[in-house]
């Protein structure tokens, strides 16, 4: 193929597709600089937007590209300073192990001078890999000085190999003494030297006791993974070490400094690092330290960690005088909190929380950022396996969040905002990628935690502003996903506006969303062959299921109980004959066109229930004299009323909510519905034997008879 010529070149240059890509993918990696001179020196902000046929714009290709955590990650930098250093045994007393003396009187200066040993002869080595890099690159570029090293390496080899041959025996002599000795440093732990130890350790204040208990201690955590080292007896040995050391290390120290504290403040840090015996026993600390995050990451048995997050709660002092270390333990609680058991995640939680709160603010951040992370993590799965995991994870965030509720709104309208714009994405460009990305676990979850997180703090903080732009973004994300198979999805949103309404006393007008939920064409005879479904574990119901009568059910009820939830929180309020206008309207449009009789009894009562309720509300009003703008006795409208439990509409609320309940078992799977029928059956049969003329109050609910229930009840009589 001919090369192209100037105009060809010029106008692919312009126009082609693939070009026009390109150039949007890579114009944010550079930014225009203008011409040199003083003030002008100024980086041009670059527009990353892409033009729609409408003249509309959006950020179309960073909203793509970008994930829901990212505004969560970009100050979260881990330090390494000290994770670096040497993590090896400290030096012991020769008579203390196997004798069980007492303390000798020396000190761990060699301790100190082994750690700055080990870190030049870590920087060594960091040196040398830098000159074998440079090196390696000098071979690939000049083939010469390649020859020349190679035939270096072999004059050295050659030399070497006399050497060893010269002195072969003292070498062997040598080796032998070497594996004496390598033998000969290994010590045999058994439950008794343990004990020996820590009883030294506890009554006698034995620092030279305490080294061989932690050096112990680190070979248990590295239990499995390292050859060399002491050498454990059996596994009751191996919990005596992990039981004795996590127990008692937090009253060991503090014993050893003399702090008059036993909290963990950062006014017990200033203390700590005062103390006189600190620098001697830093080294100490730090090895415990270490050794305890090794066996974090290791260790995978469920009750081991779950002891040691326990114990650890009263340490974090020590932690805390390691920055670096305690960034790591941060990282290891957070991950053993989101993918632990129960029990390991709210022991996992409890550490992070008294992290949290008790020092600065930079590891509120922290543990704040790592945490949202590992929930939006938690979240990329195509259907919830555990849902109620997943909302203790959720809850946990909201504890950590309402800590600081300032700098936590500031993480709030970030992730928000760029909801929001993924949402306005999708919307304009209806692409199948931006309805996968809205239609997920992962943005559903992010939009339920900051539900939450303002719902639980709107009446003590000022989060109005962030109140309805989470509003805007659920009414977006509601229409934006009107078909049926989206019901699911829906049924989230309109439980997230009914919760706003009812934390934050405003009122939400979502009477709408359900009702076009309710006048969804229902199929009488669905498919017969179809296993239940739980809406609440998906959000895009498969096709298979959408003429099934177990999703109708599931829906209609659903839908009924939100809307029942509605009206439950203004049935006292002086506006609710004009808000119930319309709905009832279209219910009775519903009750007409529903052609299963189960539903349509659903729907009657609930009519029956509302028109009544207008009217008493309506009879109330009309015996007011106050005008409509006088707020206060607006607010006190019906007062006495809605704190009482005996209203027609309260008690039907209250039914609806305890059939949800069971329903809620029977999907759990702790109960079969019809378990729970013969469980109601033998109970009302029990009741019902002794008594000839009894009157049967089940009969009535609200003041409607059930005449099916009657009948029955006048057989079992």
């Amino acid at each position: 193929m001919g090369k192209l010529g100037k105009k060809a070149r010029k106008f692919a240059k312009k126009h082609l597709q693939s070009v026009l890509r390109q150039r949007r993918k890579t114009k944010a990696l550079f930014q225009r600089k203008a011409s040199k001179g003083g003030q002008n020196d100024i980086e041009e902000p670059v527009d990353n937007s892409v033009p729609l046929a409408n003249g509309r714009s959006i950020e179309s290709e960073g909203i793509e590209n970008t994930s829901l955590d990212a505004v969560f990650t970009e100050n979260d930098k881990d330090e390494v300073a000290d994770a670096s250093d040497s993590d090896g045994y400290l030096t012991e007393d020769s008579g203390c192990p196997d004798a069980g003396e007492s303390e000798t009187g020396k000190t761990v200066e060699d301790e100190i001078a082994t750690s700055t040993y080990a870190a030049q002869n870590e920087k060594i080595h960091a040196d040398l890999a830098i000159q074998k890099k440079k090196l390696d690159r000098l071979r690939k570029k000049d083939p010469e000085f390649s020859k020349f090293l190679e035939s270096f390496n072999n004059s050295a080899e050659t030399f070497k190999n006399e050497e060893e041959y010269s002195d072969e025996g003292d070498s062997s002599d040598q080796a032998q003494g070497d594996d004496d000795l390598n033998k000969g440093k290994g010590k045999f732990l058994t439950n008794s030297v343990i004990n020996t130890w820590c009883q030294m350790v506890k009554e006698d204040h034995s620092q030279s006791a305490l080294i061989s208990l932690l050096n112990a201690y680190r070979a248990a955590c590295h239990y499995g993974t390292e050859s060399i080292g002491h050498r454990i007896e059996n596994s009751e040995t191996f919990c005596n070490i992990l039981l004795l050391t996590l127990s008692n290390a937090n009253d060991i120290f503090r014993g050893l400094l003399k702090m008059s504290s036993s909290n963990s403040t950062k006014e017990t840090l200033q203390e700590l690092k005062k103390a006189a015996k600190w620098k001697s026993l830093k080294p100490l600390v730090k090895s415990f330290v270490r050794s305890t995050l090794f066996l974090l990451n290791q260790v995978t048995d469920t009750d081991i960690l779950t002891f040691a997050m326990t114990r650890l709660r009263a340490c974090l002092i020590f932690f805390l005088a390691f920055p670096s270390l305690m960034q790591r333990f941060i990282k290891a609680t957070v991950h053993l909190w989101a993918t632990g058991e129960r029990v390991l995640s709210s022991a996992s939680y409890l550490v992070t929380r008294d992290i949290a709160a008790m020092f600065s603010s930079n590891y509120l951040d922290t543990c704040l950022s790592k945490a949202l992370v590992a929930f939006v993590s938690r979240s990329r799965v195509t259907e919830i396996a555990d849902v109620k995991h997943m909302q203790f994870l959720r809850d946990c965030i909201v504890e950590l969040c309402s800590i600081d509720v300032q700098k936590s709104s500031l993480k709030a309208v970030a992730s928000i905002s760029q909801l929001a714009k993924l949402c306005s994405w999708g919307v304009q460009t209806k692409k199948k990628e931006a309805v996968r990305k809205i239609c997920s676990w992962e943005y559903v979850n992010c939009v339920d935690l900051w539900v939450r997180f303002i719902s639980a703090n709107i009446s003590d903080y000022d989060l109005q502003s962030l109140f309805f732009m989470t509003i805007q973004l659920i009414n977006g994300l509601a229409y934006m996903f009107p078909g049926p198979r989206y019901f699911p999805l829906r049924l989230k949103c309109i439980g997230w506006l009914n919760h706003f309404a009812r934390s934050s006393g405003n009122f939400i007008p979502l009477a709408s969303l359900v009702l076009d939920i309710l006048e969804y064409n229902i199929v009488k005879e669905g498919r017969k062959a179809q296993n239940a479904i739980n809406i609440a574990s998906v959000l895009k119901l498969p096709k298979q299921y959408l003429k099934s009568k177990s999703f109708q059910d599931e829906c209609f009820h659903s839908a009924i109980e939100q809307l029942t939830l509605h009206f439950a929180q203004w049935s006292h309020h002086i506006c609710f004959p004009d808000l119930a206008t319309i709905p009832l309207i279209r219910l009775r449009k519903i009750h007409e066109i529903t052609t299963i009789e189960s539903l349509r009894r659903m729907v009657k009562r609930l009519i029956d229930q509302v028109e009544q309720n207008v009217d008493f509300v309506q009879k109330k009003r009309d015996e007011v004299s106050f005008s409509p703008h006088d707020h206060q006795s607006v607010d006190s409208f019906l007062q006495l009323e809605k704190s009482s439990l005996n209203a027609p509409f309260t008690q039907y609320y209250r039914s609806v909510m305890e059939k949800a309940a069971e329903r809620n078992l029977h999907k759990c799977g702790k109960i079969s519905l019809p378990k729970q029928r013969n469980l109601k059956r033998n109970r009302t049969e029990l009741i019902k034997e002794p008594v000839a003329a009894e009157v049967d109050h089940s009969m009535f609910e609200n003041g409607v008879v059930d005449a099916k229930r009657k009948k029955r009840v006048t057989k079992v009589q």
